[in-house]
């Protein structure tokens, strides 16, 4: 019989939101793959920034230490988004314990500015947008707005301020650059052309792979 009746009306409410929360693990799980990818990348960009800074290259240094600045930022967004998952997670489950007295999954006002904040994460964009519609179809949200499905960038992950920057030199090298390094940023140069050329190519291939995991 109960087969019969998800043939002719589909999966139950507790069984939609069982499903719900197992994709909501899921992506939880992805996030933290991307976190542990990003601290490996970003950990070779702060030894390559502490070698910089030893030989004099000064420019340099500046430049990768804004590329920790842009993966700082964006382990700390990733970080929140993974405990939005969490709460979207605890909030179905409250819905379960709430259907047990209304008889029906009841309108979250919670749970949809979570949603709206998840789908602007290139990451798992897509699976919440599935998910967004699937809940808005069992009346858990209303329909999404055009605004909240905007997919750029916030500016603060491309436009790092300076003094951030000169943080993370000031910490990287033991103060030896950072507050210094602000006021002048000229390669000083005793490096040779062969050490000018390896020094750029590391310094591509690590933004490159930055870049790569800040996109998504």
């Amino acid at each position: 019989m109960q087969s019969i009746n998800r043939f002719l009306y589909g999966p139950t409410p507790e069984e939609k939101v069982r499903a719900w929360q197992s994709k909501l693990r899921a992506e939880s799980r992805q996030l933290d793959r991307e976190m542990r990818q990003l601290d490996v990348a970003t950990n070779k960009v702060r030894a390559t920034v502490k070698q910089l800074a030893t030989k004099g290259d000064v420019k340099s240094a500046r430049i990768l230490a804004r590329e920790v600045v842009r993966s700082n930022k964006q382990k700390d967004r990733l970080s929140v988004s993974k405990a939005r998952l969490g709460s979207i997670g605890t909030q179905l489950t409250q819905q379960l314990a709430m259907m047990k007295v209304t008889g029906s999954l009841q309108k979250s006002t919670e749970i949809m500015r979570m949603s709206n904040a998840l789908i602007k994460l290139p990451q798992i964009s897509q699976a919440m947008r599935e998910m967004s519609m699937e809940m808005t179809k069992a009346g858990i949200m209303e329909e999404m707005l055009e605004d909240t499905l905007n997919m750029e960038e916030d500016e603060e992950i491309e436009d790092e301020a300076d003094a951030e920057v000169d943080k993370v030199l000031f910490e990287l090298t033991n103060g030896k650059l950072g507050e210094a390094g602000a006021a002048g940023t000229e390669l000083p140069s005793l490096q040779d052309k062969l050490d000018e050329e390896e020094t750029e190519r590391t310094m591509e291939q690590y933004r490159q792979q930055l870049n790569g995991l800040l996109s998504g």
